[in-house]
């Protein structure tokens, strides 16, 4: 008998009974569980410790209609709801069960960078040479761009604010880092312009990302480079007639390298139609399709493939543009790629490489501090800033800046947060990986652990808020919900998640987390019942009368 069709057949066994008790005993804790069995995931230990509040009744009320609705009911839901204060449970599903967090396992991430590295942690990045720059300006070897793993050499604007900005060319720093070596006086190289990235070692793609995730955005490639967090966006233009191939043109420029492009121009009537796919070789993704005459550009905003390769050829191309001779080509410098053992655990160095002191600086860029960077993280989701914390804290605290060395860290941190081992298992620090398991009751117990960190209100004001800002800006606006439920979302193909901190309109604290696996809902369908289980809970929850909103 399979999973389900043994539950399934449990539900019949006890239906009778259940139907008596709610003949007579409409309360909260047998309610919730009867919804618990039709779902086929009972669990029968925390019957007995079901909460006697009348609010938490009402909210279970509330709870078990939603989720008895069509669209939710073949999905598989994991919730718990507690007191902030004092942990009282005021509603609990499967919460002892495993569930895949999607970007919800953000929030374990940037709680770890921001209680191990600090807030005001900064990255460095430098543009030296082990060579001698002569009064003629002329430098006698390689000009090095060194990566430290700023996850934001990029145009963005900081601080992040309710709407994303950029500022100037996607190229802005690296072109400021050029600017800073030609007023120090260079003016020729004799030698290569070398990308090293080596502050991590090579692994681009964590385990568990899907190959269908690396085209685009979200699966860019991990790196200590991460120039305009390698992202390159392509606009292809019609040609003037038909049959004419399409123009293509990247930002930054340099990322014009990293495709192919078949893309033709077609009778103007119509519409694009235009594929990204995969191919073999150095050009790994090949544009295809087309365009009609006189269309509008398209636009695609597509991870790079070699960001490293990338970035050098635009500093290369800054720099000429500056004047500056160059005689040698472009080059990286990568790590070699981490070794762990057989159990995963990752395999340190016996020393830390470090750069030599006695090396000339032409250029510095110091990052903002780690608060700005993990508030934009933590408010847009952004994965490969999540995944450089986890390496950088891996490097600072074990001298090894790899995923593995990061995830140690991480569980020795979930400890000290009186997590039990194996109650969180991650394989990344962003959430794409499908390998991911978290059980409700983890994120709650570290949601709860940092509310009473020093660090804790300075990431409490990293999570997007209802209806405000970030990915929460479009979701329970003009509801009682709204400005009231800071919480992390997540969201990856049949998985919503929706974790963190919620202020009742009676004034009562809570901290809650809400998965729901194996939904075939889309678009705002998928939202729809998280969004009215965080509604419910700050309309009805709460002992005292309703009032103004605290903290």
């Amino acid at each position: 008998m399979n999973r389900f069709a043994k539950h399934e057949s449990v539900r019949h066994r006890v239906s009778t009974v259940f139907a008596l008790v709610l003949a007579f005993a409409p309360v909260y804790g047998v309610q919730a569980r009867t919804a618990a069995h039709a779902r086929g995931t009972l669990h029968p230990s925390r019957v007995e410790t079901a909460t006697a509040r009348a609010d938490a009744r009402r909210f279970g009320t509330r709870v078990d209609g939603i989720l008895g609705q069509m669209h939710s009911r073949r999905a598989y839901w994991g919730i718990l709801v507690v007191d902030r204060e004092t942990g009282e449970t005021l509603y609990e599903l499967n919460a002892d069960h495993f569930f895949t967090p999607a970007s919800n396992a953000k929030v374990f991430t940037t709680a770890l960078a921001l209680a191990t590295l600090g807030p005001d942690y900064r990255f460095h990045t430098r543009l030296e040479s082990s060579a001698r720059l002569g009064s003629d300006g002329r430098l006698g070897g390689d000009l090095i761009l060194v990566a430290g793993g700023d996850p934001d050499l990029s145009n963005r604007k900081f601080p992040y604010t309710a709407n994303e900005e950029r500022e100037g060319p996607v190229e802005k720093i690296l072109a400021e880092m050029a600017d800073a070596a030609v007023a120090k006086g260079l003016r020729e190289v004799d030698g290569d312009i070398v990308v090293d990235d080596s502050h991590f070692p090579y692994d681009p793609y964590p385990a568990g990302w899907s190959v269908g995730d690396l085209f685009f955005t979200f699966g860019a490639p991990v790196s200590a480079l991460a120039f305009n967090e390698n992202v390159a966006s392509i606009e292809i233009s019609p040609g003037s007639h038909a049959g004419e191939p399409a123009t293509i043109v990247t930002q930054p420029a340099a990322a014009l390298d990293m495709l192919s492009q078949e893309v033709t121009t077609v009778a103007a009537e119509g519409n694009p139609q235009i594929a990204v796919v995969r191919q073999a070789g150095p050009n790994f993704v090949l544009v295809r399709g087309s365009i009609p005459a006189g269309h509008e550009p398209v636009r695609l905003d597509l991870a790079m493939t070699a960001p490293a390769e990338t970035a050098a050829t635009a500093l290369k191309q800054l720099l000429e543009a500056r004047g500056v001779h160059i005689t040698g080509g472009t080059r990286v410098r990568h790590a070699a790629p981490p070794e762990t053992t057989a159990e995963g655990e990752p395999i340190l160095p016996t020393a830390v490489h470090t750069q030599d002191a006695n090396n000339l600086i032409l250029a510095e860029h110091e990052s903002v501090p780690l608060i700005e960077s993990v508030r934009l993280t933590n408010k847009i989701s952004q994965n490969l800033h999540a995944e450089i914390f986890l390496r950088e804290v891996g490097r600072e605290k074990l001298g090894l800046g790899s995923t593995a060395a990061g995830l140690k860290v991480e569980r020795d941190f979930l400890r000290s947060a009186g997590i039990a081992d194996g109650d969180v298992i991650l394989s990344d620090g962003s959430g794409l990986s499908r390998d991911d398991l978290v059980t409700p009751r983890a994120m709650v117990a570290l949601l709860r652990y940092a509310a009473r960190q020093n660090w804790g209100r300075d990431f409490l004001s990293t999570l997007p808020v209802a209806g405000v800002d970030g990915t929460l800006k479009d979701r329970m606006r003009n509801t009682p919900a709204s400005g009231r439920i800071e919480a992390k979302t997540g969201a990856v193909e049949h998985i919503r998640s929706l974790s963190g901190y919620a202020t009742t309109l009676r004034g009562e604290s809570l901290v809650f987390a809400m998965f729901c696996n194996n939904d075939p809902q889309k678009g705002p369908e998928a939202t729809a019942a998280p969004d009215a289980i965080a509604t419910a809970m700050v309309e009805t929850l709460g002992t005292a009368a309703p009032g103004k909103k605290t903290r």
